[in-house]
């Protein structure tokens, strides 16, 4: 099972594309977390929103935000100056807003209030959906 939960820090303001077709609106932006050891840089990686998932995040997310993001990783190898890279991203399923590290400012929202774009209840860590 690829699943992954990540709390990470919004580094770039987040990005809107469509397919092609434009039948599918993209947004894409990178996080960054703490390394292990204090004194490595931290890790940075790319997160990919799709359709109403997109537009939440153009409308709700920007640099400098606090979030959970759950989704599952996704490898892709990409040809650059005639070499192939790989390169990973996170293409997010659910993202919940952490307002504040405090235990009673955690926001957990439910899929239908990321959809809907509906204001996020409060919460406690020990009522984490995940």
């Amino acid at each position: 099972m690829n699943s992954l939960v990540l709390m990470a820090e919004i580094f770039s303001e987040p990005e809107l594309r469509h397919t092609a077709d434009n039948q599918n609106a993209i947004a894409s932006f990178l996080v960054q977390f703490s390394a292990q050891r204090s004194e490595e840089p931290p890790y940075r990686l790319r997160v990919t929103g799709w359709n109403t998932l997109a537009e939440t995040i153009m409308a709700q997310y920007h640099r400098g935000d606090q979030v959970i993001i759950e989704g599952r990783l996704q490898i892709n190898t990409i040809e650059k100056n005639g070499a192939k890279e790989k390169r990973t991203e996170l293409v997010a399923q659910r993202i919940h807003s952490i307002h504040s590290l405090g235990k009673a400012d955690l926001a957990a929202p439910t899929a239908s209030d990321l959809v809907m774009g509906a204001p996020e209840p409060q919460a406690d860590f020990d009522n984490i959906p995940f």
